[in-house]
């Protein structure tokens, strides 16, 4: 599966038609360095499937994080009246970590100020060390905190945690100076130029802009700011110039081929941003997502995957691997039965083994009963074979009754697969499939599964690709466990044909 096919060019330029779109365009002429052109054979390459490692040097919560909890530290230290135990200090700073991260004060930012967040700060530490000295009136009476000594301890950790974050703040827009990470700007015409501009003569924002990418556009540029028109010439600058990040002028959704470059640019570690040139939010009345942020007075905002929740992601693969061992058992000598009748019925060969493309675009072993011989070229490019004559009655029983998937949940349980996800596909169809409906790759984003939205709604077999593709798309972007279990739950009250309410 690649993305390097390169989808139809259109002509004509879309912009904004702000004046200082314009002015915008003639300071990145002048000033801002061309992409290199392609180096040899090494530039045709197709772009790695496994994504690539994240660079986090300068956006890691880490320092931010380190901050926060010497500030606890040494407010435990120094709280007047009856100490806290010096082991008190490990739990307040998980605690406080935890409400700067449900506050977003640990999210990406280009403009960040340790003043502006100093309100959520304030509120936070009171509300910590208001809990904390419930606990400990609760548990030791004696080391009860008085009002003063309450006040005390919240503000001076207000007060350490916002000079912390200032000092890691400093640091941080020290290091964009002097090493700022490559930058493509993604949108028509001459928002993005005026983004381009504002990103180039501001360099504490961290980026260097170094091409605009716009899928609706004719190749070309002026020398100075290329304007990148294809798949390709956006992964070879990509790869040529490291870019480290990707500001996008309007929505990705907005249009189907900006939406299919996000994930070209999460599969080489790129940040992505969205800005507002256009002043959207101003017209309409939105409000801005908080806690706020802006370049050059654009509104801004990071653009996360999802999920974005690692924890939930260690808790989805718990949940699979459990799951599907209990059901091996449970389902074994079904499955037993299942092999003994395909043995007897299509003799040797019981299990069919296949390869399918996955999580990211790598590609595993997909394991199901055979229900018909095929040779390997057929199997792989054949799209169906409902119908076909070669078909035994125990291969057609077992495909209209789902049994012929069963082993796949040996490849949840090996990790391949998760129980609820966009089903596999074969690399064939994927490659194809990906040039027709730009929606189609992004369902990689998620673990492949067994069952899914789309299937629970009829979309199985030979039913229409792009709904599939806008069902499964669906799912990532609005994923949750109980969603996972929802799923789970049509899926088995299908299989006894028996539907629960609702859709």
């Amino acid at each position: 599966m690649t993305m390097d096919s390169a989808p139809p060019r259109h002509t004509g330029q879309g912009g904004t038609g702000h004046a200082a779109g314009a002015a915008g365009t003639a300071a990145v002429r002048r000033t801002v360095t061309a992409i290199h052109p392609p180096r040899g054979s090494r530039a045709g390459q197709a772009r790695p499937l496994v994504r690539q490692r994240r660079d986090r040097r300068r956006h890691g919560a880490l320092p931010l994080l380190a901050a926060d909890a010497l500030a606890v530290v040494l407010t435990t230290a120094a709280v007047p009246g009856p100490a806290l135990p010096r082991e008190a200090a490990v739990p307040l700073a998980v605690l406080l970590a935890l409400l700067h991260a449900q506050a977003g004060l640990y999210r990406p930012r280009l403009a960040p100020s340790a003043l502006l967040e100093l309100p959520a700060l304030a509120a936070r530490s009171a509300a910590l060390w208001c809990g904390a000295a419930a606990v400990a009136a609760a548990v030791e009476p004696r080391r009860a905190f008085g009002w003063w000594a309450l006040l005390a301890a919240a503000c001076l950790q207000t007060a350490l945690v916002c000079a912390g974050r200032g000092f890691v703040i400093r640091l941080r827009r020290r290091s964009a100076r002097r090493r700022p990470a490559s930058a493509l700007v993604v949108g028509p015409g001459a928002g993005a130029a005026a983004v381009a501009a504002a990103l180039h003569g501001h360099p504490e924002y961290g980026l260097r802009p170094v091409g605009l990418a716009d899928t609706a556009a004719g190749p070309g540029g002026d020398g100075a700011m290329p304007v990148l028109a294809t798949h390709e010439d956006i992964r070879r600058a990509v790869i040529q110039n490291s870019v480290r990040a990707a500001v996008f002028t309007r929505p990705p959704e907005a249009d189907e081929h900006t939406a299919s470059l996000v994930r070209l640019f999460h599969d080489h570690g790129c940040r992505l941003w969205l800005a507002d040139p256009a002043g959207t939010a101003k017209v309409t009345g939105m409000r801005v997502a908080q806690p706020a942020d802006q370049l050059w007075g654009y509104a801004v905002q990071p653009l996360l995957p999802r999920p974005a929740r690692q924890l939930e992601r260690w808790v989805k693969r718990g949940l699979d691997s459990g799951l599907a061992l209990c059901a091996l058992l449970a389902a074994a000598p079904l499955m037993g039965l299942c092999a003994l009748a395909v043995r007897v019925s299509d003799g040797p060969g019981v299990i069919f083994r296949q390869e399918r493309v996955g999580l990211y675009g790598r590609p595993f072993t997909l394991l199901k009963f055979r229900t018909l011989r095929a040779d390997e070229h057929e199997s792989a490019t054949r799209w169906t074979v409902a119908g076909d004559h070669r078909m035994s009655p125990v291969g057609s029983f077992l495909r209209k009754s789902s049994l012929d998937e069963l082993p796949q949940l040996w490849n949840v349980v090996r990790g391949d697969m998760s129980l609820v996800g966009p089903r596999p596909e074969r690399p064939f169809f994927v490659a194809k499939f990906s040039s027709v409906h730009p929606g189609y790759e992004a369902r990689h984003r998620m673990p492949v599964g067994i069952t899914g939205l789309a299937q629970i709604n009829g979309l199985r077999g030979d039913t229409s690709i792009e709904d599939r593709a806008r069902f499964d798309n669906h799912y990532i972007d609005t994923w949750s466990l109980w969603q996972d279990l929802w799923i789970l739950a049509r899926t088995a009250a299908s299989f006894f044909r028996f539907r629960l309410g609702g859709s």
